[in-house]
């Protein structure tokens, strides 16, 4: 819901400016006119001392409003644009209200970012209320103007709507466009607040001077204007008097202060003033003398030279007829240069308004107002609501109502103030006839309007120009603190939605860390230990297998076979053969686990991405690593593990060999080497026969003729120097010659060791090419089998069984490492989120309540200033 960000406040009671003092009617004229100056004398001092109170309240204001913007919030510049109203229908009526509705109807945007852009509703203070100027949301229909704020406004519409002290000059291009785009957009927050911050600098130091001017008991009346206006001739009439030089052609070119003589000893003379020394009548040393007539002479002689005069003249008429000599207040009257003579002494005239209190603008009404009048009437109007205007040379015009309206059109739009009092403020004159003839009847109403408006009505010629500035300088707070806090109120409520959206996924996200923890650690072991395990069942049955004769893997998985037998004049060769085969078929019993690892790891490393867009919240990137099986087990890896098995002795580890040069146990020579005992192992039979049963062979009284016959054959196949061992062998000839001692078996031995010998040699011959793959499957299976001390793993399977499972928990380990740093990162970033959302939020509540309390604080100082009209 949108809210009023400042609130109304109550009605107040009348200011002391708004009291009339109206003395008894029944006094003679000279007393009623001293009455109605020592009235407004008093209620004059009143008004200073209210007002003196308002300036020093301001600059608190300003200086808080400096404070907050370096230290806690960078202010921003706003711009309000006319709100685009759409075109009624023809024939359509709009009522009043409404129509005034979308008059104060305004967008709203900033220097710095002319992407925001909102509409808002200014309404403005009028007479009786302490209300400052505020800003609401467009949809708040209780800050939009009601249709009985028409009159009677502290502030204008058009004034609230801009910036009037703290206005800052950021149009580019050649036609100055106000358009987003062409502003300076792309300057930083800081650049625009600091030149907010120069002109709220600027602002504290013209506030001082203006405590000065307002303290001060005198008070200065300035006559400017434009070249041969008759500014001089104008002074003269005031003062009865042919002081000042006169001439067709531009002749004033200092700044010719007049006083009463009073202040000078009753002396009339003239002092020049020195450069870069402070003036004081009383020090001689600050200033040069010289009589009066002389000032003609002095100011032609150095028209080219920028003097400051101080000119002290007696005027001999009665206290309430001259305006130097009025009894009540020391006053001044300061002819200045031409406006349009030269830029560097219309600048000087700029400069000088900070210490005027009146400025009577002399205008000829043959030319009007120029474009230097017209530029100097804007910038005095920012503290003036109040100029009086002379139009001189008035008589010489033969149309003059058609002069007196253009004129006035001019002055409504360049002093609305001065325009709605032109009765009092605006004449219509002939300085020269009024010198020449002692007076004329307009002239002397002008004399007696610019009286009373700077003695009477002092209030308003001496402290409605600070007022005005105040009121000025409060209505740019207004709107300046207006903008912000509904900058401040939305980055709020941006932040407390950031907040309800970010903490709770940070909570989650930090109590879910342990989880991820434990969960991509069990992932790891639980799949390691699998892969371990089923290594090592691959290769045990493969191992099993080649003991048995058979390939290391199912001769339907791969396209390996066992070679043929051609006969025995090829039985070497077919043994080599056989040992190839089946030292290749364990390679492949090695690939085939590798191969399961990959199925395995690729599984559980989808099942951490898995948990990586379940655990990860939403705009936190995924990881773009893309995991490859086939680079598992790579020739490098596998290099490695050769090498560290090699340099513990061990030859047969992985299935690249123990030289990592991309070989396998088939390319070994070492494994490769055939021997007889491949063809026939007589120590695998005569171990298998006797190892076991050694105690009940000699309790055997005789033996059968095929035992006899295969230990005699075995024997007989021993070559080599391959031996069965000394016990073994003592162990047959005591059997022999224990056989052989009996008659009976002496006499059937021959017979039957002939029959059971050419039996026994058919049988090999016959079941050689089964019993040579199972002979060398032995041998090949004993030699992978055998244990290593030097290494932890103590076999070939061992080995081979580590090796996997290490690569598929430095896969596993290495995807688990990525999700929780990107967990771990994902949960600094929300945090950071956090505390930046929380920072931003604490920040604008902030601002939001000191916003407010400085438009709170502006409606006093407003109330306090009595910022109204006398």
């Amino acid at each position: 819901m949108t809210q009023t960000y400042f609130p109304a406040r109550t009605v107040s009671s009348p200011s002391p400016l708004q009291t009339s003092y109206e003395p008894s009617t029944s006094t003679p004229d000279g007393e009623k006119q001293q009455s109605l100056a020592e009235d407004a004398q008093g209620l004059f001092l009143l008004q200073r001392e209210s007002l003196l109170d308002a300036m020093d309240r301001t600059k608190a204001l300003l200086g808080d409003l400096r404070k907050f913007s370096k230290e806690s919030w960078v202010v921003k510049y706003p711009q309000l644009r006319e709100h685009q109203q759409e075109e009624q229908p023809e024939g359509s009526s709009t009522s009043t209200k409404t129509a005034r509705r979308m008059s104060a109807r305004r967008c709203l945007s900033f220097a710095d970012d002319p992407s925001f852009q909102t509409d808002v509703v200014v309404s403005t203070p009028r007479k009786g209320l302490s209300r400052s100027i505020t800003l609401s949301t467009i949809t708040d229909e209780t800050a939009e103007p009601s249709e009985d704020e028409d009159e009677d406004r502290l502030v204008t519409e058009s004034e609230a709507h801009d910036f009037r002290v703290f206005r800052l000059d950021l149009k580019l291009g050649p036609h100055g466009s106000t358009s987003p785009s062409s502003l300076v957009s792309q300057l930083e927050k800081a650049s625009i607040a600091n030149l907010v911050d120069d002109r709220i600098s600027a602002s504290l130091t013209h506030i001082d001077k203006l405590r000065q001017r307002v303290e001060d008991k005198s008070s200065k009346v300035l006559v400017t204007g434009d070249l041969n206006a008759g500014k001089s001739t104008f002074v003269n009439a005031l003062l009865r008097k042919e002081i000042m030089p006169v001439d067709q052609q531009p002749c004033t070119t200092a700044f010719c202060e007049v006083h009463d003589a009073a202040e000078n000893h009753g002396i009339e003379e003239l002092h020049i003033l020195k450069e870069g020394v402070p003036y004081d009548v009383y020090d001689e040393s600050t200033f040069t003398r010289a009589p009066v007539s002389s000032l003609e002479d002095f100011v032609s002689e150095n028209e080219n030279v920028q003097q400051m005069l101080k000119v002290y003249l007696a005027d001999g008429r009665p206290s309430n007829e001259s305006l130097l000599n009025n009894g009540a207040v020391d006053i001044s009257l300061i002819d200045a240069p031409g406006l349009n003579r030269d830029s560097i002494k219309t600048t000087a005239v700029f400069a000088r308004q900070e210490e005027i209190d009146v400025v009577v603008f002399v205008v000829s009404a043959e030319n009007h107002f120029t474009l230097s009048a017209k530029e100097f009437l804007t910038t005095a109007s920012n503290e003036k609501a109040y100029l009086f205007i002379v139009v001189n040379k008035y008589d010489q015009i033969r149309d003059k109502a058609k002069c007196r309206r253009l004129i006035l059109d001019q002055i409504k739009q360049l002093s609305p103030r001065t325009f709605e009092d032109a009765e009092d403020l605006v004449h219509f004159v002939d300085s020269s006839a009024a010198l020449h003839q002692d007076g004329t009847e307009s002239f002397d109403n002008l004399e007696k309007d610019l009286r009373s408006f700077v003695l009477v009505k002092r209030s308003k010629s001496k402290l409605a120009p600070a007022s005005t500035y105040l009121c000025h300088i409060l209505s740019d707070i207004d709107l300046l603190a207006g903008a912000n806090s509904i900058v401040a109120k939305m980055d709020g409520e941006r932040a407390q939605a950031e907040l309800e959206r970010t903490k709770p996924v940070l909570e989650v996200m930090k109590k879910g860390r342990e989880t991820l923890e434990d969960t991509l650690g069990s992932i790891e072991e639980a799949e390691a230990n699998r892969v371990r395990l089923r290594t090592k069942d691959i290769l045990h049955d493969a191992l099993e297998r080649i003991g048995q004769g058979k390939l290391g893997v199912d001769e339907k998985k791969v396209a390996l076979r066992m070679p043929s037998y051609d006969g025995l004049l090829s039985l070497w060769n077919y043994a080599c053969d056989v040992r190839r085969t089946l030292l290749a078929s364990m390679d492949l019993a090695v690939k085939l686990a590798e191969e399961e690892a990959r199925v395995a790891t690729t599984n559980s490393v989808k099942d951490i991405a898995q948990l990586e867009d379940k655990i990860l919240p939403e705009g936190v990137e995924r990881s773009r690593r893309v995991f490859m099986p086939e680079a598992m087990f790579s020739t490098r890896a596998s290099q490695k593990a050769g090498r560290r098995a090699s340099q513990h002795g061990h030859g047969a580890v992985v299935a690249g060999g123990s030289q990592g040069l991309g070989i396998g146990l088939a390319h070994q020579p070492d494994l490769l080497e055939t021997t007889f005992l491949d063809i026939f192992d007589a120590r695998h039979h005569v171990i298998e026969r006797f190892s076991d049963h050694e105690s009940s062979s000699e309790e055997e009284a005789a033996l059968t003729a095929i035992s006899v016959a295969s230990v005699g054959l075995g024997a007989l196949t021993m070559v080599g120097g391959q031996t069965v061992g000394i016990r073994g062998l003592v162990e047959s000839i005591y059997h022999v010659s224990h056989v052989l001692s009996n008659d009976t078996v002496r006499k059937w031995a021959v017979p039957i060791i002939a029959v059971v010998g050419l039996g026994t040699t058919a049988y090999f011959i016959w079941d050689l090419p089964n019993s040579v793959p199972r002979n060398v499957g032995r041998r090949i299976k004993t030699s992978l089998m055998k244990e290593h001390p030097e290494l932890k793993e103590a076999s070939f399977v061992e080995l081979h069984a580590g090796r996997v499972s290490r690569e598929t928990r430095k896969v596993l380990r290495l995807a688990g490492y990525d999700l929780n740093q990107r967990f771990r990162a994902a949960v600094e970033e929300k945090s950071r989120e956090v505390k930046n959302a929380e920072e931003t939020e604490r920040k604008a509540k902030a601002a939001v309540a000191f916003f407010d309390s400085v438009h709170e604080k502006t409606g006093e100082v407003r109330e306090k200033a009595q910022l109204v009209s006398a």
